[in-house]
């Protein structure tokens, strides 16, 4: 048995049809398939993703995808990557292939240095920690819109323009944070060339708001309006100082507009305590879990366990 790398047009060719079923929402096999590929051929892609196959003999028996991430801790930048799609054809489940390939993935990548593993279940979470990951505080929020203070402000969509601003929001919320995901060029590319791959099977519309200030950005939320669900459903949002944090509950209001509800994951400290009193409970899906691979990623994932806010906004998620 041995893990391998896959090229992208075979991932497409040899995975992709099974999984649609799973994880192409709303899109057609031709769409979930060039959305793929072309994330794998972006800037992004061609440095920080990548596709693995699970051989037993010539039988691709398991896969998964690979995302490459860096994780700070106080000063320590630490090495980690992402496992998403783990997929096992049916006629192979039930042999511990899944296992076995996971296995292979965390004892090649603690061999080449790297800090800690994470990944987002969906089902089974004691799959995983056989494995030796850790399930990390993983909750949702929902609250009233009208328990958000109304306040007078500009709204404005957000444009083209305001990508930049965006990426110095968050990077000036992410210094209040003690750990969390940090977030070079590169990984904004992908998050946004994702976003809006994945805006064709929403079951609602994507609305995403800032308030500029000047030529510059002082505050933006990411997110969805859901109507069937009366509610928005917020992704995540920043500003870009106090001043500027005092505009965000009224932008998530405006964001609301006539839907009676906010929901989302609950967001990391610093981001959090913007947001009134409402109910929080933990997430069925989407369960955040970290295997870690050194001294330094054993550190964080305990002082992750630990923590009252989740470690990452739903964006981060893959």
């Amino acid at each position: 048995m041995q893990l391998q790398e896959l090229a992208a047009r075979t991932y497409a060719r040899d995975v992709l049809p099974q999984t649609a079923e799973l994880w192409a929402g709303r899109r057609d096999l031709d769409t979930y398939v060039a959305h793929t590929v072309a994330l794998a051929r972006s800037g992004y892609g061609r440095k920080h993703y990548r596709t693995y196959g699970f051989f037993d003999g010539q039988l691709l028996v398991a896969s998964f995808k690979r995302h490459e991430r860096l994780a700070h801790d106080g000063p320590r930048r630490l090495r980690a990557f992402g496992i998403g799609a783990v997929f096992t054809p049916a006629p192979y489940r039930g042999r511990g292939y899944a296992s076995a390939m996971l296995a292979s993935a965390l004892d090649r990548a603690r061999s080449e240095g790297y800090d800690l593993a994470y990944l987002f279940s969906d089902i089974h979470p004691q799959f995983y920690e056989a494995l030796g990951f850790v399930e990390l505080p993983s909750r949702e929020f929902s609250l009233r819109a009208d328990s958000l203070p109304k306040r007078r402000i500009e709204v404005a969509r957000l444009e083209e323009r305001d990508w930049s601003g965006l990426r110095r929001c968050f990077d000036l919320c992410e210094r209040r944070r003690t750990f969390g995901f940090t977030r070079t060029p590169l990984v904004w590319e992908g998050q946004r060339l994702r976003r809006l791959q994945i805006a064709s099977s929403l079951s609602g519309a994507e609305t995403n708001l800032v308030v500029r200030r000047g030529r510059g950005v002082a505050a933006y939320v990411l997110g969805v309006r859901e109507p069937g669900r009366d509610a928005y459903v917020v992704d995540e949002f920043g500003f870009a100082d106090d001043e500027a944090a005092g505009v965000v509950p009224a932008l998530l209001r405006s964001a609301a507009g006539d839907l009676r509800r906010l929901v989302g994951w609950l967001p990391p400290s610093g981001t959090r305590e913007l947001l009134p009193r409402g109910s929080v409970r933990r997430r069925k899906g989407a369960i955040l879990m970290m295997a870690p691979l050194s001294k330094e990623g054993l550190a964080l994932v305990k002082t992750a366990s630990r923590a009252t806010s989740d470690f990452s906004w739903e964006t981060d998620h893959i």
